[in-house]
């Protein structure tokens, strides 16, 4: 059975950083993108930021590029979202996505993996 667990959410003020990591289990995703989206109650889930097989290029919402950096560690299986900077508008549930089965990163009716999600709440 597969499983994305997310961890590293949490309170943070303004300006502040945290990193969220997604580990995978039951079976290796080295060979395909791997990203995240996030969602506010009421709304939409928005995607974020993916990334390539093997490191090989990355994807960012204008909302948060600069700000936010995806990465992987495929011996781990695992991705990381480091987030700087944060802005209570980043406040949401951040929800760790694998193995897109179209091209549109951004749409996460294209994503089949998705883990249970983990909070980040930023105050001002």
């Amino acid at each position: 059975q597969v499983q994305l667990v997310e961890s590293g959410g949490g309170l943070v003020q303004a300006g502040g950083s945290l990193r969220l990591s997604c580990t995978a289990s039951g079976r290796t995703f080295s060979g395909h993108k791997m990203g995240w989206f996030r969602q506010v109650s009421g709304s939409e889930r928005e995607f974020v930021a993916a990334i390539r097989r093997s490191s090989g290029g990355t994807y960012y919402a204008d909302s948060v590029k600069g700000r936010f950096t995806i990465s992987r560690d495929d011996a781990k299986n695992t991705v990381y979202l480091q987030m700087n900077s944060l802005k209570p508008e980043d406040t949401a549930v951040y929800y760790c996505v694998a193995q897109i089965e179209g091209i549109t990163v951004t749409l996460p009716t294209q994503w089949k993996y998705w883990g249970q999600g983990t909070q980040v709440t930023v105050s001002s």
